[in-house]
């Protein structure tokens, strides 16, 4: 028979994957770029096993896909998807949509299989309580993993795709091997074992180089919108901004100006009505429009017809994100807000194929979205304004974590992250490779940036934490602090409007810090630090410098007051700050900072 030669990378994510499993029943995953070739590896996969395979996907042109590129090693497969026609479950190898074998568990009885492949696995939900502590309701790969199971309790589970991460989760795995943590403990993938990275792809010519050009002249106006639960824009309030928008006709004016020397023209639309409005200007006898309520026929004739070149405009909403191969696309024109990187990655993937004739492929964007291409999703979602990923070392393990945050040239003056994200061994050391990916003996390192402490045991806890990780008391909640506060006669409780610094000297003459925090009623509290000798300094960080560092964890460690004075820009305020009077004079005691509490004024927590 004749044998398909994978790329290197291929080869090297097979390689991962076997590698893993040999030790691990750990689910795992492998991350590829669209267009790189993942229906071989899955292909190369199967032919390895030793035992049986099932490989889905959730729509039927991947089930497909998956099968023919199997097949090409000239072995056989079964085929169980009812939208193929097909329900075949004896051999060794199935290829089925996940939907067909949910619904007939009965013909996947006999025969316990070893290998479960799940393509474009970012579809997998969580299935986690919701916020009532209700079960959730296991979704459909849950079912098929836990039938599978049932027969053999060391199913091996490889999850592929070229977006890990799910819409208002994060990403679906735990670890990385580059030795860092990525999503929450709880996923159910608990590792990504091979990754390769789309700048690779196109820098060894794997891959069309994408170029994206903003719309400068007309563009939609999305930024009011606010998503809904679960982190989508409701149709309604996307209507609102596109229907009868003036800049639609001179968007496809400039669409269809770029487009005169391109092959396939994609272009995705807000709503089914901007979709409608949107063809009304293209020729129509080159465009086709595809939604969600176009009949499985129609739409494969027109996919057909626009592969083959006898259409060159295809318009849809949201159904051509993922599955769809067509390599001549070569001009992507995205007129709808992306809610998420992974979406973003998903659009644009559609014209990163290489074809004959093809060189790169154009990404116009109308809708300002804000995604880098190339960049990696952030677990944690983008704070307001003009937050950037920023690379911050750990200063306990080394650790490159990657936050949001700000710089001012190449110094980051501001992050948000919390704890860092390395995975360390016993010893504390970091950890990458086959050790980080298998999670024997490594944990994540449990330095924080920023944390809030338990008045009982003294433990570093995370922000938003209930309950110490350490002692497992309850920790003090903020509102129940600021009310404790303000009952005692001797507390001041400001919420902070600004903080000022200035050099002052104390009554015997000596240089002094003085520290200004402010409400917005023009009430004050102090605070005043020396700084001549190394233990003024100490006490400067550990009181003062640890907790108001905007980018905490860098190693700034001023020396002197006109130090901390030039570079104030590297300080926050606190967002309350309690003090109790002894004497005739103000102590500050207490500072609450990430404030998520209710109340607007430090009087109304009275």
């Amino acid at each position: 028979m004749d044998m398909v030669a994978l790329r290197p990378y291929q080869q090297e994510a097979v390689t991962r994957v076997v590698r893993h499993f040999r030790d691990s029943s750990e689910p795992a995953v492998v991350v590829l770029p669209t267009g790189s070739g993942k229906s071989l590896v899955i292909a190369e996969l199967a032919r390895l096993a030793r035992g049986r395979v099932l490989v889905l996907a959730h729509v039927r042109e991947l089930v497909e896909q998956n099968h023919a590129k199997y097949e090409a090693y000239g072995l056989r497969a079964d085929i169980f998807s009812a939208g193929l026609g097909r329900r075949e479950s004896e051999r060794q190898v199935v290829f089925g949509s996940v939907q067909s074998v949910v619904n007939h568990p009965g013909a996947f009885a006999d025969g316990a299989f070893t290998l479960l492949v799940i393509d474009e696995c970012h579809r997998v939900p969580p299935d986690v309580a919701d916020s009532e502590r209700k079960p959730a309701k296991p979704s459909s790969y849950r079912r098929v993993i836990d039938h599978l199971r049932a027969a053999n309790p060391n199913l091996k589970v490889l999850g592929l795709t070229a977006t890990p991460y799910r819409l208002g989760q994060g990403f679906i795995y735990y670890r990385h091997y580059h030795g860092m943590v990525c999503g929450p403990e709880s996923s159910f993938f608990r590792a990504c074992v091979f990754e390769q990275p789309l700048r690779v792809m196109v820098r060894q010519g794997y891959l069309a180089e994408p170029k994206r050009i903003d719309a400068t002249l007309a563009m939609y106006d999305f930024s009011r919108l606010e998503p809904k639960r679960g982190g989508r824009f409701a149709e309604e309030e996307l209507n609102r901004v596109v229907q009868g928008n003036r800049a639609t006709p001179r968007i496809v004016d400039d669409v269809l100006m770029h487009a005169r020397a391109r092959q396939g023209v994609m272009i995705f639309a807000a709503t089914v009505a901007h979709a409608e409005e949107i063809v009304g200007y293209l020729p129509g006898d080159t465009t086709a429009l595809i939604t969600g309520t176009t009949s499985g026929d129609e739409r494969e004739r027109l996919i057909s017809a626009f592969k083959t070149g006898a259409l060159k405009y295809l318009v849809n909403v949201s159904v051509l994100t993922t599955g769809f191969d067509a390599p001549h696309v070569d001009l992507i024109a995205i007129l709808r807000p992306t809610e998420s990187v992974g979406l973003y990655q998903q659009i644009a993937g559609r014209g990163l194929r290489l074809a004959a004739n093809k060189h790169d492929c154009l990404i116009l964007d109308y809708a300002g979205n804000p995604w880098d291409l190339y960049a990696p999703e952030i677990s944690t979602p983008k704070p307001p304004g003009d937050s950037e990923p920023v690379q911050v070392e750990c200063p306990q393990c080394g650790f490159a974590n990657i936050f949001w945050g700000k710089r001012d040239g190449e110094l980051v003056i501001e992050h948000y992250g919390r704890r860092c994200q390395g995975l360390v061994d016993a010893h504390g050391a970091h950890v990458s490779g086959e050790v980080a990916a298998s999670g024997e003996s490594v944990h994540q390192c449990d330095f924080r940036f920023r944390y809030k402490v338990c008045d009982q045991c003294g433990a570093e806890n995370d922000i938003a934490a209930r309950r110490c990780h350490g002692c497992q008391a309850l920790m003090v909640d903020a509102d129940d602090k600021l009310r404790d506060a303000l009952r005692l006669r001797d507390a001041r409780v400001l919420r902070v409007s600004g903080m000022t610094l200035e050099e002052t000297v104390n009554g015997r003459g000596l240089r002094r810090l003085k520290i200004t925090h402010h409400d917005e009623e023009g009430a004050t509290l102090e605070e005043w630090f020396a700084m001549e000798t190394p233990a003024q300094r100490r006490v400067f960080h550990a009181a003062f410098l640890r907790y108001h560092m905007r980018a905490p964890g860098l190693d700034w460690r001023p020396s002197s007051i006109d130090e901390v004075l030039e570079q104030q820009y590297r300080l926050r305020a606190a967002d309350f700050v309690i003090g109790r009077r002894v004497g005739r004079y103000w102590q500050v005691r207490d500072k609450l900072f990430d404030y998520e509490g209710r109340y607007r004024t430090a009087d109304s927590a009275g």
